[in-house]
């Protein structure tokens, strides 16, 4: 492994080396208005691998791509009472444009349920017309006081999804459906992140919800990031917004809705849970570059050597990075491929080559490997699948180590300051989560004994998990 660059030990100041990473390893920028981010080149091509891998799910669920109006009248918010309570602290509003003072305000986009609502209210006439299934890619604002890059920003991006159904069942089926094949399966497959799926309770649901899923990771610090959440709305926004349909009968009915998001927080859970001490460790499932080959000196066959690796592997379907840049020295390279997590480098020198290896190392594992030259392209790929199951079991591992099962709210209390807590949520109740809340923690979600998903907070022997979050 190369020599680490200068982070903050994860032990000694998280939030700190948080921060050191994302400087660093060049993945933003604080933007000019506080709270907001400049995603620079790098952590952008990693956004757009994970944004690929969700769209390509939602679709197969079904779901369609649209686009909505960035400026949502504020009069559409407050057709939902408790949609606009729970966001009016975090809402933006433009009061002037072009001049003058505007007759009605208008809200910087927060969430899109009240716009859609008033477009599914005119697109749907019939039975026929349903189920509605949308999805945007999308900026959306909240006024953040405490931001941070990544996990809470003043403005992110995300996709939205939002659907309208013939019946409570067939909503509440979706809703459930984008929680495990759109969410968990993208983040369990593709960010190599062990999720927790479960019902969030009463107290912790979206606003204007009458249930919520989510998906739940338990960070290095085992803390735990909200990593996505769909939500069942019942009839909430129809009967808000008039989304109405004439059954087979004839008979005019409100339709059932749901909402469902992801967003670029996905990048900050991804650092926070595979990162160490050296930087990031990318899931080559995502990671822009999966491979860099790096020309140590350019002396002898080296140079030739080194791209001729490099186009085998991109033969293969690799994505590779050729660093040929031999006028910065090799060790200053080598440790920013590492802080940037590439999953394996193949290191190409005169040296080695003059007995016919190469150097390959994988960002999982701190020791090189010398190989046969003939070998390396086999073995750098098939390192690439490797490396994606090590950093998903290291985080199972991890999450496993620091969860612990407790009888009371107090042994809950403490096991929290550490990890998460499974209890009984027959042992908490309204009181129960009071308490966790005076301490800065919360029920992360719901599940049955076997780990599924519960159709409802009040079914028997429900086990709560609990900790601390972003």
């Amino acid at each position: 492994m190369a020599k680490a660059p200068v982070l903050t030990p994860q032990s000694e100041d998280f939030p700190r080396w948080y921060q050191d990473v994302v400087a660093k390893a060049e993945l933003a920028d604080n933007g000019p208005v506080r709270g907001t981010m400049v995603i620079r080149p790098y952590a952008w091509a990693l956004w757009e691998h994970m944004q690929a891998a969700v769209d390509r799910r939602i679709k197969a669920a079904g779901a369609e791509n649209a686009y909505f109006p960035l400026f949502i009248p504020e009069s559409y918010l407050r057709r939902e009472a408790q949609h606009v309570e729970g966001f009016s602290p975090e809402l933006a509003v433009v009061t002037h444009a072009g001049g003058k003072e505007l007759e009605e305000p208008i809200v910087v986009r927060p969430t899109s349920e009240t716009v859609i609502g008033e477009y599914m209210a005119k697109w749907i006439q019939s039975y026929r017309d349903l189920p509605l299934l949308l999805n945007q890619w999308a900026n959306v604002v909240r006024w953040e006081l405490r931001p941070r890059v990544f996990l809470r920003t003043t403005e992110f991006l995300w996709q939205e999804g939002h659907t309208a159904h013939a019946t409570a069942e067939d909503a509440s089926a979706y809703a459930l459906r984008i929680l495990h094949d759109v969410y968990a399966d993208f983040m369990e497959t593709q960010l190599a992140m062990p999720v927790l799926r479960g019902r969030k309770t009463r107290r912790e649901r979206f606003a204007g919800a009458v249930n919520t899923l989510t998906c739940e990771a338990m960070m290095g610090d085992g803390k735990s990031l909200q990593m996505g959440t769909s939500h069942e709305l019942g009839q909430n926004f129809a009967k808000a917004f008039d989304i109405v349909y004439s059954d087979d009968a004839g008979q005019q009915q409100h339709a059932w809705t749901t909402s469902w998001g992801a967003s670029t927080r996905m990048v900050g859970g991804l650092i926070m849970c595979h990162g160490d001490d050296a930087g990031l460790r990318v899931p080559p499932a995502v990671a822009p570059i999966q491979v860099v080959v790096l020309l140590i000196r350019d002396e002898g066959d080296a140079r030739a050597e080194a791209q001729r690796i490099a186009g085998a592997l991109t033969d293969r379907g690799v994505r590779v990075r050729l660093d040929d840049r031999v006028d910065t020295g090799f060790g200053r390279r080598a440790v920013d491929w590492e802080l940037k997590g590439v999953p394996v480098r193949v290191e190409v020198g005169p040296r080695d080559l003059a007995e016919g290896n190469v150097t390959v190392a994988r960002r999982d594992q701190p020791d090189k490997a010398t190989l046969p030259l003939a070998a390396v392209v086999d073995h750098a790929a098939a390192a690439l699948d490797e490396v994606q199951a090590g950093l998903f079991a290291r985080a199972l591992a991890h999450r496993e180590s620091r969860s612990a099962d407790v009888k009371t709210v107090e042994e809950a209390v403490e096991a929290a300051r550490t990890g998460f807590a499974r209890i009984p949520y027959a042992a908490l109740g309204e009181e129960g989560e009071n308490r966790l809340a005076s301490d800065a923690i919360t029920v992360r979600c719901l599940q049955r004994p076997d780990g599924s998903v519960p159709d409802a907070d009040d079914e028997p022997d429900l086990v709560a998990w609990v900790g601390r979050s972003y």
